[in-house]
């Protein structure tokens, strides 16, 4: 016989997931300040650059000449768009931070899924990205609301001693978790395929 496939809240209902969850948020949370502090760095070294251009023009413009002007205009075009290159950057990375937090603080089951499911371009151009993020999530706990973390435990299966699982019923079955569906195959094969089937 196959072995039946998992379910994405069977796998969100076991317990050593959230401590797996707690771990990947972490690791993630560190990996998103790594890559503000490398690009706040490479911002620093963008301003070093244009400082040092902003002389080199200086220096340009005073000999007077056509073609060093142009070459200075040049220079001061390209630093300023290393200047925007770099606040873009540290602007993405400031807004993965600030995502990441708030799927953490609503706790998300998975960033990844909640991310796929969001408007992330019209988020990052929004002129409120705190208050339009928390709107966007909102209505995704609305819709989606599996993608969070209630607080809910799922009922877990209850076959009391001698009982069996004979007073299960699709509904009670629907809502056992991994380990409980598991637990009922290899008690009672018969009444797991009939439950799983309907």
């Amino acid at each position: 016989m196959a072995e039946e496939a998992i379910t994405f809240d069977e796998i969100l209902a076991d317990p050593a997931y959230k401590s797996e969850f707690d771990r990947r948020v972490t690791k993630a949370l560190a990996t998103v300040q790594e890559k503000l502090n490398a690009a706040m760095e490479t911002n620093k070294r963008h301003e070093q650059t244009i400082a040092e251009a902003n002389k080199a023009i200086e220096g340009f413009k005073a000999l007077d000449v056509e073609g060093i002007k142009k070459a200075a205009d040049e220079w001061k075009a390209k630093a300023e768009q290393a200047e925007k290159d770099a606040a873009a950057q540290v602007a993405a990375v400031k807004f993965d931070a600030q995502l990441d937090n708030a799927i953490q603080a609503r706790k998300g089951r998975s960033a990844t899924a909640i991310k796929a499911l969001l408007d992330l371009d019209a988020l990052r151009a929004s002129q409120n990205q705190e208050a339009d993020l928390q709107a966007a999530l909102d209505g995704l706990a609305g819709s989606d609301a599996y993608l969070f973390d209630t607080g809910t435990p799922a009922p877990p299966y209850a076959g009391g001693p001698g009982t069996g699982a004979a007073g299960l019923d699709r509904e009670q079955f629907r809502a056992l978790g991994y380990r409980e569906r598991l637990a009922l195959k290899q008690k009672d094969p018969e009444l797991y395929e009939q439950l799983k089937e309907s």
